[in-house]
């Protein structure tokens, strides 16, 4: 009987370490889940093109940073909605000899945990600055800053870029002779149903409206075919809400955010209100990056370069306005393009003169940011792209 008792022990012992450990594993499994990040940079400095690294869901934290595709200023990147594919811009001013940028095409390897070049083809105009795809997969379309027009390039079934199926050239400029010169294709969005086309030109003041013929990848001008904007506000990024009722620009140039209604008969936009990205005492020079709108659609954000910071509003669902809600500091200069993890629970801005991504955590709350401690540096970050 004693050595039964004893026995009956030693078996409740064992089992209760094995369930521990089992806890553990579990537990350790949890707060290690992450996302997958990929950054595309400016190389005029030490970066060397295309960078991933990993993302911690519970952290907050960035690690295991690692080049995977060599590229000139791969500055912004665009992933397939199967994940297998990406794709990048290379913002240059001459392709093959000729004047130009050009779009490059990766496949997404996860056992070589690398990117596979797969082809490349001219962006038919100057610095390339912004490509997306639709949500079949089936086209690339770009934005060339300096060519001041928008190209749709057809895929092939592994993800290849084929030749361009449609370009449009824009024409005119603004009132600011510095930057608005000519027109600056500044980037390219999809409204909702991918029905049509919206491009933020800084140089004309114009967010231009087109209709995309989902087989052909063709562009024709919409009914009513731009929204304008204040002279000299120079429209940089565009988003719409999730509810596809309203959409927000962010203007480079005068540092303000404009809301507008969309239209779903014919994609005409009517704006609601035009509102400042800075604090009212603020008095150095500014000019404003990019806009992200979160997950549940309560929150805009919108990234201010000289006040070095994230602006967040509150969004009024009933009306699409905006109200002020608070300003965070980037812990670093010239915060560029930022990002949204898929939950909404964090925030991830590129500081591109400071070499450094930072990582915030969002009140659910509030909508407001609170810095994790987390930083990680890499050279000239432009684009902040989530695989997962």
């Amino acid at each position: 009987m004693k050595f039964i008792y004893k026995s009956y022990w030693k078996i409740l012992l064992i089992l209760f370490v094995l369930s521990g450990c089992s806890g553990n594993r579990e537990n350790m499994t949890h707060s290690d889940k992450t996302y997958t990040i990929y950054i595309g940079t400016y190389t005029s400095g030490e970066s060397e093109g295309i960078y991933k690294c990993s993302f911690n869901i519970n952290t907050g934290k960035l690690s295991g940073l690692k080049l995977v595709a060599k590229k000139t200023n791969p500055s912004f990147l665009a992933i397939s909605p199967d994940k297998k594919t990406l794709f990048c811009v290379n913002e240059t001013m001459t392709y093959n000899g000729k004047p130009g940028g050009s779009v490059s095409a990766f496949r997404i390897s996860h056992e070589n945990d690398s990117l596979l070049f797969i082809n490349e083809q001219p962006s038919m105009g100057g610095a390339p600055c912004h490509i997306i795809t639709d949500n079949s997969g089936k086209f690339v379309l770009t934005a060339n800053y300096m060519g001041g027009n928008v190209v749709v390039y057809l895929l092939a079934k592994d993800g290849s870029l084929a030749e361009y199926s449609s370009i449009i050239q824009h024409e005119g400029s603004g009132k600011n002779l510095d930057r608005q010169e000519a027109a600056h294709a500044h980037s390219v969005i999809l409204g909702p149903e991918d029905k049509y086309v919206y491009i933020s030109d800084l140089g004309i003041d114009k967010i231009m409206i087109y209709r995309l013929d989902k087989e052909k990848g063709l562009l024709t001008p919409a009914i009513i075919p731009w929204a304008k904007l204040e002279p000299g506000a120079g429209p940089r990024h565009f988003n719409f809400h999730p509810d596809g009722e309203y959409a927000y620009g962010i203007n480079e140039l005068n540092s303000t955010i404009t809301s507008f209604r969309y239209n779903d008969m014919d994609g005409s936009l009517t704006e609601i209100q035009t509102i400042s990205t800075l604090p009212g005492d603020f008095d150095g020079m500014n000019s404003c990056a990019d806009i992200h709108i979160s997950p549940s659609g309560e929150y805009l954000y919108g990234s201010n370069r000289g006040h070095n910071s994230i602006v967040c509003y509150s969004i009024d669902k009933s009306t699409g306005k905006l109200t002020l809600n608070s300003f965070e500091l980037t812990r670093g200069k010239t915060p560029r393009n930022f990002s949204l993890d898929p939950s909404g629970n964090y925030l991830l801005v590129a500081n591109q003169n400071t070499n450094t991504i930072v990582s915030f955590k969002i009140d659910s709350k509030s909508g407001t940011l609170n810095f994790t401690n987390h930083i990680l540096n890499i050279p000239s970050p432009v684009c902040i792209k989530f695989l997962n």
